[in-house]
């Protein structure tokens, strides 16, 4: 926060204070008072300004009332319309109030699910507040925010959302809003189970390589799998499958207790049921002798982040290359992950430096290096889900567009340079192939010109 902006957030917290001391009996002033410089501190003064005092002094009081009760691990969530008469305080908007042991990934995942909803935030409070607590739950002190103390943190967040009238609607919200909390709650907990359950399937890939596995495959899917636990991985949800038959058709049998994070089962938990809807030329992938499957899920994340959650299978097999099961890990790849340079991401540099080769291009000429810079800014979930012939093409395609695109517009805007006369020759049966498939990438990518020079 700015420092003007901090000295008007110090004004009006001033002002909600003096008129709290005039409102609050005088054995509490001093628990208020502290909860409520707490409370509004990190706010932006311009949002505090569209308030006025009475309302931010009893949105702050309600919370506090609210929070008196809580046990660790149950979460409290609340969705109203505030009313002066009712509860000292209103608001044009519906109001969330919500107390929850802090984590990560909170804020990011209610205002998704509010998203979701499709509701507006307009306005967001968060403090994280120290308590002290008897062993029902009941809040005993609210401590200072400079205490060097140890203990658990609450997180305290009031949400201003679209107002919303109908009873239906505020249950929806209320509902959503604790799913997601629980959702959030065990993918933290677990968090570290899960992390060490990828630890020992790296530890346990082991030489001799089951039969079938190609060597140096199964040592850069090693690579890979290590590199994901270097904070490349926010791992959401882990499960152990068994690959049986039942009816004749393969099925992916949960391992009973077998469920981390999202993934935790529940008493109807007996199948994979992504697998048992996909199709049967799908599911005979499951048997193929290869050990990583790496694709989106057919499910959206819940927590952190929005889009469709990366789907790290591992499968098990017998020392003959047999598919035993799969152990997959739910989660999303890091900012980090997606910054990275391919050429130092396992998997990826694989395939980008088999793609170079088939190519066959010079690499000091301009066509090889556009080619260059086409993988390294390719969409990063692009290049962890293509094949590498799907990836050759799509590069291909977008090689090819760009020159045709740069030579419609240098026959209207100039004359072409020496080393465009030079362009490669492509068969006509892979440009045909390859131009509808990466029109749509090329747009993207193409945004910024690449290098001419």
């Amino acid at each position: 926060m700015l420092p003007n902006a901090q000295k008007g957030n110090a004004e009006i917290i001033e002002k909600v204070v003096a008129l709290l001391r005039e409102t609050v009996p005088e054995e509490k002033i001093a628990e208020t008072e502290r909860f409520v410089r707490q409370y509004y501190r990190r706010v932006e003064a311009d949002d505090l300004a569209e308030r006025n005092f009475p309302d931010l002094c009893g949105a702050a009081l309600a919370h506090l009332d609210f929070m008196r009760v809580f046990k660790a691990g149950a979460p409290k969530v609340r969705v109203y319309n505030p009313q002066s008469a009712r509860d000292g305080w209103q608001s044009t908007h519906t109001v969330v109030e919500i107390v929850n042991g802090d984590m990560p990934f909170l804020v990011d995942s209610v205002t998704m699910e509010i998203n979701r909803l499709g509701l507006a935030t307009h306005l967001t409070v968060h403090p994280v507040m120290k308590t002290r607590r008897d062993a029902a739950g009941g809040l005993m002190e609210i401590l200072p925010s400079d205490v060097s103390q140890s203990g658990p943190s609450e997180s305290v967040m009031h949400v201003e959302v679209d107002r919303q009238t109908a009873p239906e609607k505020l249950a929806e919200l209320e509902a959503g809003i604790s799913r997601i909390l629980g959702d959030v709650h065990r993918a933290v907990e677990d968090y570290p189970r899960m992390k060490r359950h990828m630890n020992r399937v790296v530890a346990e890939i082991k030489k001799p390589y089951p039969g079938g596995l190609i060597s140096e495959i199964v040592d850069e899917d090693k690579a890979f799998l290590t590199w994901l636990t270097d904070q490349h991985f926010i791992f959401l949800g882990y499960r152990d499958y068994d690959l049986v038959q039942e009816g004749g058709e393969d099925v992916l049998r949960v391992v009973p207790g077998s469920g981390l994070g999202i993934l935790r089962e529940t008493r109807q938990t007996k199948i994979s049921k992504s697998f048992a809807t996909v199709t049967p030329e799908a599911k005979s992938l499951a048997r193929a002798p290869d050990l990583l499957i790496l694709t989106k899920a057919n499910s959206r994340s819940t927590v952190h982040r929005q889009g469709y959650l990366d789907y790290i299978g591992v499968k098990r097999l017998d020392a003959k290359g047999q598919v035993l099961g799969e152990q997959r890990f739910l989660g999303l790849f890091t900012s980090t992950a997606y910054a990275s340079h391919p050429t130092y991401i396992p998997l990826l540099r694989r395939k980008v430096d088999n793609v170079i080769a088939r190519a066959g291009l010079d690499s000091d000429g301009h066509m090889g290096k556009a080619l260059v810079a086409i993988l390294e800014q390719h969409p990063r979930d692009e290049l962890f889900q293509a094949s590498e012939d799907e990836l050759f093409e799509q590069a291909m395609g977008i090689l090819v567009n760009g020159y045709l695109s740069w030579r419609i517009s240098s026959r209207n805007f100039g004359s072409q340079p020496a080393h465009f006369r030079r362009v490669l020759t492509l068969p006509l049966a892979l440009l045909a192939r390859t131009r509808p498939r990466a029109k749509r990438l090329t747009t993207a990518m193409f945004l910024a010109p690449w290098p001419v020079r």
